[in-house]
């Protein structure tokens, strides 16, 4: 059994082609997805999708890009939004996004802060975003941390070592996309190899970020296997064992899904 810890399947093309999609998943083996929010036009889409498939869940939260125009969303109106439903099991996905500041810094900061609040508030795990912003989102998270427990999930880890582990040890799960897969991640990889099992996750990120071989292609949670089998082999583990061990996990930081 895997579990796509993050994907998008309000995007397209999997929104048109849902049942087919899912279908595919669970033929792979991927008995569990879990659908992320970015923006809060799209939660109702979401809302649907978590009642149609017993077998998706699903986050409420304001991506770094879309902050700006999110600034009247606060912690209790995450909180609230979380409460619609009981497979909303999530806080995000949030964070920082200085690569592209699609949203002012202070924004985004702002924003990260109020789902940093209402994942404290509702004990559900927050799933952060972070691009080149390690030192800032490090900052926010330790501070967060010291003063409360504070569930962490950093999604799609493309930084450093240094980073990674300065994440671990404040608690926090990392989780592997297509991306570690690609040729030119062999430093992304050797992060991997180091990064402990019993804090590691698998993802799609899907629509994005489709893994060798597929690279290029628009990404579906039915092509999880391949970084499954990637990580597999870098870490000399059976994809049977990498599969149980990222699920585990999964189940450790979001509770068991029924």
């Amino acid at each position: 059994m895997i579990i796509d810890s993050h994907c998008h399947l309000t995007y397209e093309p999997m929104s048109s082609s849902l049942d087919e999609t899912i279908k595919r998943a669970n033929m792979d083996g991927i008995k569990f997805l879990l659908t992320i929010s970015t923006e809060d036009k799209s939660f109702e889409n979401i809302l649907k999708i978590l009642d149609k498939y017993k077998c998706v869940y699903g986050s409420y939260g304001i991506h770094p890009h879309e902050a700006k125009n999110h600034k009247n969303i606060n912690f209790n109106d995450i909180v609230k939004n979380v409460k619609k439903n009981n497979k909303i099991i999530g806080i995000g996905e949030s964070g920082l996004d200085f690569y592209y500041n699609h949203s002012a810094k202070k924004d985004q900061i702002d924003s990260f802060l109020e789902h940093i609040n209402a994942s404290k508030k509702t004990n559900l795990p927050i799933i952060v975003h972070t691009r080149s912003a390690e030192n800032e989102t490090f900052e926010i998270l330790s501070k967060a941390v010291k003063k409360e427990n504070l569930k962490i999930l950093i999604h799609c880890f493309t930084g450093s070592k240094e980073f990674a582990f300065k994440l671990l040890d404040i608690g926090a799960y990392i989780s592997a996309s297509g991306v570690v897969t690609f040729k030119k991640s062999q430093e992304l990889a050797n992060t991997f190899k180091q990064i402990p099992l019993d804090r590691l996750l698998v993802e799609t990120d899907a629509p994005y970020l489709a893994p060798e071989p597929l690279r290029g292609k628009p990404n579906e949670p039915s092509y999880i296997v391949h970084t499954v089998k990637f990580l597999s082999k870098l870490k000399n583990i059976s994809f049977k064992n990498l599969s149980e061990i990222t699920t585990q996990n999964f189940f450790k930081l979001f509770g068991n899904l029924s």
